[in-house]
C-alpha cells in the first residue's frame, strides 16, 4: 500500500489529533531564523504557516468553477509558472488523477479511455493578472491521461507534463485501458482549451516524474519514481521541437553504480564524480523493463528520482529516498555542454526528519537557495516548504496545516511570488515575502 492510499485509509483519526493540537513538530532545530527569517508564525486560517514579513493568498481550490464549464479537478501536482505578455501569468497545473477519479467535467479531446470513459488526468489553465494575481480564467488543457505527476518548463514556452503510470492493456492496473500509458505530453503556455495529446513516444516510457531543460543545448532531463530508478536525458533531433524525436540516455556515474547510499556510504556530499551516459534502444518498453536495461548496461541506480530544476549552469535532482537515513538526498548536475564531461554531486542529504523527511518538488529560490516540497506521509507530522542554502543547511520555509503533500513549487518570471500546490483537497497558493533578505542574492545555489 502506497503512503497516500495509507493516509486515505486511515486519515480522518489521525487528522482530528493533528487539528486538536496532538500532532507533534520535532523540528525547532532548522528555524527559518536559521536562513535570515524568523520562526515560523501560525496561520489563523490554520493552512500555511509562514515567517514574518511573509504573506500567502489562496488562488484556486477543489471543485470552483472554470471559464470551461468544467470544475477544478483534485490531486494538484506539478505546475510551471509563465508570463503570456498583456499582463497576464499563467500556471500550468497537473492533476495526478486515475481512470476511477472524477474529472471535472467532460473532457472532449483526451488521450486515453477507460472502459470507454476519458481518462481524467491531465492539465488545467490558471491565468492572471500579473499585477494583482486576480483569477482571469481557469481551464483544462490537457485531457485523457493518467497521474500526470509532475513535468516541467522548457525555454520555448511550454509545459512538460509527465504521467506517473507504466501501464496498459493487459498490464498491471492496466485493465479496461485503451491505449499505453507512461508518456511526456507537451502544453503549451498560451493555449486557450484542450490541447491535441501527443506522447512524446522518443522520451521513453516510464514511471516519469519531473522534467527540466538546459536552455544552452536544448536537452531535457528527466526523473523516475523508482526505488531502483535512473536519471534520465533525451538530445533533441531538433533542439525546441520535441516531436521530432531524439535519442534517450540513461546516466552512468564513474565508479559509482549506486547513488543510493543505502547499503554504504558510497556517495560523499561536495564529491565530484564525472558522468556519462548510456544511449538507450526500445525506449516505448511494453514491458516496463527500461530502468532495469539500463542498469544491465552500466547506468547508476537512484532512489526515486523527483523533482528536477535547472538552475544557472547546473541542476537540481531530488531523490525521495536516498541516503543512509532514506529521508532523502538532492544531486547537482553540471552539464559539459560540450567543452568537458558532465559532472555530478551529492550536493545534500537528509540525516534526520528535522532537516527533511521525503523532498519532492523543488526550484531555485532568486536569493540563490533551494525550495523542496515535502511528501511524507507520517499521519501526525506536517508537510514542510524546505529551504536549503548555498552551504546545504535546511531550514523551515512554511509548514502546510493540511494533510497533504506540497508540490508544484515555481516562481514568477518576476521572482515576487512563489507558487504552490496543497495536493488533495486541490489548494493553489501564492506566497510572497522578502525573498532577497536570506542568504546570497545569486540565480543559483551553486
Amino acid at each position: 500500500m502506497k503512503r497516500r492510499e495509507f493516509l486515505l485509509a486511515t486519515g480522518s483519526a489521525f487528522t482530528a489529533l493533528a487539528v486538536s493540537g496532538c500532532a507533534s513538530d520535532d523540528w525547532a532545530d532548522t528555524d527559518s531564523s536559521a536562513a535570515g527569517y524568523g520562526p515560523l508564525e501560525k496561520d489563523p486560517n490554520g493552512l500555511l504557516d509562514l515567517p514574518p514579513g511573509f504573506s500567502y493568498r489562496t488562488l484556486s481550490s477543489l471543485d470552483d468553477p472554470m471559464t470551461d464549464g468544467g470544475t477544478v479537478p483534485d490531486k494538484a501536482d506539478g505546475m510551471g509558472c509563465f508570463s503570456l505578455g498583456k499582463d497576464e501569468l499563467v500556471l500550468v497545473r497537473n492533476h495526478e488523477l486515475l481512470p476511477s477519479d472524477e474529472a471535472g467535467g467532460t473532457i472532449e479531446v483526451g488521450f486515453g479511455t477507460h472502459h470507454g470513459s476519458t481518462v481524467p488526468g491531465g492539465t488545467t489553465h490558471i491565468v492572471m493578472d500579473a499585477q494583482t494575481l486576480a483569477v482571469k480564467r481557469q481551464f483544462r488543457s490537457l485531457g485523457g491521461t493518467i497521474r500526470n505527476c509532475s513535468g516541467g518548463v522548457t525555454p520555448w514556452n511550454t509545459w512538460l507534463s509527465c504521467e506517473e503510470a507504466p501501464t496498459g492493456p493487459g498490464q498491471r492496473y492496466g485493465d479496461g485501458l485503451e491505449k499505453n500509458h507512461g508518456w511526456v505530453f507537451e502544453v503549451p503556455a498560451d493555449a486557450n482549451g484542450l490541447v491535441e495529446p501527443i506522447p512524446l513516444r522518443a522520451m521513453g516510457r516510464f514511471n516519469h516524474e519531473a522534467a527540466c531543460v538546459d536552455p544552452d543545448t536544448g536537452i531535457v532531463y528527466l526523473t523516475e519514481d523508482r526505488d531502483d530508478g535512473v536519471l534520465y536525458r533525451f538530445l533533441p533531433a531538433t533542439p525546441g521541437k520535441l516531436i521530432e524525436g531524439g535519442r534517450l540516455q540513461a546516466m552512468r556515474v564513474s565508479t559509482l553504480p549506486d547513488t543510493r547510499n543505502w547499503a554504504s556510504a558510497d556517495m560523499i556530499v561536495g564529491q565530484r564524480h564525472e558522468v556519462s551516459w548510456i544511449d538507450l534502444a526500445n525506449v516505448d518498453a511494453p514491458q516496463d523493463d527500461l530502468r532495469h536495461r539500463a542498469v544491465a548496461s552500466g547506468a547508476s541506480l537512484i532512489a526515486r528520482g523527483e523533482g528536477i530544476h535547472m538552475g544557472d549552469g547546473e541542476l537540481y535532482a531530488c531523490s525521495t529516498s536516498g541516503g543512509a537515513k532514506e529521508l532523502g538526498q538532492i544531486f547537482k548536475l553540471i552539464p559539459g555542454r560540450g567543452a568537458e564531461s558532465d559532472q555530478i554531486e551529492l550536493f545534500f542529504e537528509s540525516q534526520s526528519k528535522k532537516q527533511f523527511n521525503f523532498g519532492d518538488n523543488l526550484v531555485v529560490a532568486p536569493n540563490g537557495h533551494l525550495i523542496v516540497c515535502e511528501d511524507q506521509y507520517t499521519l501526525i507530522v506536517n508537510n514542510h516548504l524546505r529551504g536549503i542554502t548555498p552551504a546545504g543547511k535546511a531550514y523551515k520555509l512554511g509548514r502546510l496545516g493540511l494533510q497533504t503533500e506540497l508540490a508544484g513549487a515555481c516562481f514568477s518570471p518576476d521572482g515576487k511570488w512563489l507558487f504552490v500546490n496543497a495536493y488533495s483537497p486541490t489548494r493553489t497558493l501564492a506566497i510572497t515575502g522578502p525573498w532577497g533578505s536570506a542568504g546570497s542574492t545569486a540565480g543559483s545555489t551553486g
